[in-house]
């Protein structure tokens, strides 16, 4: 009788991954997280390279339209009162420990994806904004810069696609379908989304481009 009341093993499970974190979706999260952590914090440090000496020219700095330095003493790269790459010194982190902690099985609150939320589609509003100022008001590029831009794009969109697909209780509702047909077409809709921007710097700078060819 006491054999009946004891829990059978195939009861008795540890407690389950976050189901609506795929393996490739965490992964993601620690991949791209990393490399913005790096652009930010290799910018970091050139920022302080010529803070310490005005003479220092950034690694980054490699012709007149991918400069960095033109880019980093703009009054732009300091839209908050201090250097822009601080912003990702300090976000990226957390979208890495994201990433590993759904590795490790950890579950997330609804609170918590939703600050995730707000936090990528904020990046991705500065980044458009940083985008437009590269562009059309300072005039140059910033490498470390762009890959910054390269993987937040794809950011915004995993976490979007995942939180619309979960809406709590709404499963069949219009945003929960746009969620999933944002996972279907997520490849497609960076690949163009990167082809614009890359096309909108090639015509802007086209004139110095075109010097490269000759």
């Amino acid at each position: 009788m006491t054999d009946n009341l004891r829990p059978s093993s195939a009861s008795v499970t540890a407690p389950a991954p976050d189901a609506t974190a795929p393996r490739n979706f965490s992964l993601a999260l620690v991949v791209l997280g990393g490399v913005g952590l790096l652009a930010a914090f290799a910018l970091t440090l050139e920022r302080l390279a010529v803070l310490a000496n005005p003479d220092h020219v950034p690694s980054c700095t490699l012709n007149p339209i991918l400069s960095c330095s033109s880019v980093m003493t703009s009054p732009q790269a300091s839209l908050l009162g201090f250097p822009n790459p601080l912003i990702g010194v300090v976000a990226f982190p957390v979208v890495i420990a994201t990433g590993a902690g759904l590795l490790a099985g950890a579950r997330f609150a609804r609170w918590y994806w939703a600050g995730l939320q707000a936090g990528v589609t904020l990046a991705a509003i500065f980044v458009h904004w940083l985008i437009w100022v590269s562009l059309y008001q300072i005039g140059a590029l910033c490498p470390y810069c762009m890959a910054v831009w390269a993987v937040t794009l794809p950011l915004f969109v995993i976490v979007t696609q995942r939180n619309l697909r979960l809406l709590p209780g709404r499963g069949s509702s219009r945003w929960a379908r746009v969620g999933r047909w944002a996972r279907t077409y997520q490849t497609p809709v960076l690949v163009g989304w990167y082809l614009l921007i890359a096309t909108l710097i090639a015509v802007r700078f086209w004139d110095y481009w075109i010097t490269l060819l000759t």
